[in-house]
């Protein structure tokens, strides 16, 4: 049975929700410059993630600890001013929100009224549900993290599946829940086992978007880098490449670097 699709103008929460009730699954992707977000935009995409994995793939860190907030609301900001549709969630960068409630509240602030943005990303269960419900309550919207989160990486000590025992699935299916009633508009489930994330998704009314979740949820999320194969050096499971432009790339940068010293570029016609 085919789902039907609405077409909407401006992607907001209240579309994902309504997408959700109607089955209809939702697409996100990472995006941190002004070039790749108009692509992003213009092909469609429903929710583009300014990711602090721009750690990684924009700045070449092991990993997404060291972005600061000033560095977030830069690549924010580029991808704002390519955005016509998708909504634009800006992930809350590590030591911006931890702990300290008023410190999310300002981190939030600055991040939306300098970039533009419509939401924020959070990682975490009930130990920031207070810094969550302090940012709410100054009307901006929250998306929530759980599972693997990248920010608690020196705490895990590995990149593996989480929510593998009982203990901590039960733990995240309580956040989940949490995190709902606390007023998050949507959920991200980052590498858990997929009967698991579609439990979760099952349980509460949000809409929950995987990576390394499961097809059992309401959406999907990528890394952009990873997904048109900028980078190769990373190949879980769940990534699916769609191209491999870091091949495609360096051919035509060699292939530029041959023309140049053979005196081929530029010729009669590429010049005044």
């Amino acid at each position: 049975m085919s789902i039907h699709k609405k077409e909407h103008k401006k992607i907001t929460t209240h579309v994902l929700a309504e997408m959700k009730s109607r089955g209809e699954k939702i697409s996100m992707l990472t995006a941190y410059d002004f070039s790749i977000a108009k692509i992003v935009d213009d092909a469609g995409i429903d929710v583009i993630l300014v990711g602090d994995s721009a750690s990684n793939v924009m700045a070449g860190h092991e990993t997404t600890l060291p972005i600061t907030l000033d560095q977030m609301i830069y690549h924010a900001s580029s991808v704002v001013r390519a955005v016509n549709r998708a909504l634009v969630v800006v992930d809350l960068p590590f030591g911006s929100y931890q702990g300290n409630s008023k410190e999310a509240l300002a981190s939030t602030i600055r991040i939306m009224k300098e970039s533009g943005a419509h939401a924020i990303k959070m990682e975490g269960g009930e130990e920031i549900l207070e810094s969550i419900r302090r940012i709410l309550t100054a009307g901006v919207p929250v998306m929530g993290h759980l599972g693997l989160t990248p920010q608690s990486i020196y705490k895990f000590g590995t990149y593996t599946v989480r929510a593998t025992e009982d203990a901590e699935a039960e733990k995240l299916i309580n956040d989940a829940k949490l995190l709902e009633h606390a007023g998050c508009f949507a959920l991200v489930l980052e590498k858990i086992p997929a009967h698991l994330a579609q439990k979760v998704a099952e349980s509460i009314q949000i809409p929950v978007i995987g990576i390394g979740a499961g097809n059992g949820v309401d959406g999907q999320v990528l890394v952009v880098h990873d997904m048109l194969g900028i980078t190769n050096e990373f190949s879980p499971r769940f990534l699916r490449r769609y191209l491999d432009l870091y091949q495609d790339i360096k051919g035509a940068v060699q292939q530029y670097v041959t023309d140049v010293k053979s005196k081929d570029f530029p010729n009669d016609k590429e010049q005044y």
